[in-house]
């Protein structure tokens, strides 16, 4: 748990992070989106619409234009959205269709 009022993602999510980890070091040349995944906030699930199950790594609104497509397979599995200026990954949205748990659920 972070000083602040945030979890870190990789002590609510460490086999998603893992994942994450691996796939960005498979895709990314320079590995610095990569080295930043174990030091990300979880700020909860997104809230935009009923049906959006984005998770927060950053407070609502910091995302950008940018988008990082992680595949396995020759499939899409996770979207990163990326802050504008693409060095920091502000929500996470997993495709695969993995059971994340009772801390990916929007509140009832």
């Amino acid at each position: 748990m972070t000083a602040g009022q945030h979890p870190l993602l990789v002590d609510v999510f460490p086999d998603l992070v893992a994942d994450i980890v691996v796939l960005l070091h498979a895709e990314d040349e320079d590995d610095s989106l990569a080295d930043t995944v174990e030091t990300l906030l979880f700020h909860g699930v997104c809230t935009c619409t009923a049906t959006c199950t984005n998770l927060l790594t950053a407070p609502p609104g910091s995302s950008g234009s940018w988008m990082v497509q992680l595949e396995r397979n020759g499939e899409d599995v996770i979207w990163l959205s990326l802050d504008p200026s693409a060095t920091a990954i502000t929500d996470i949205e997993v495709l695969d269709g993995r059971d994340l748990g009772p801390a990916s659920r929007r509140p009832a």
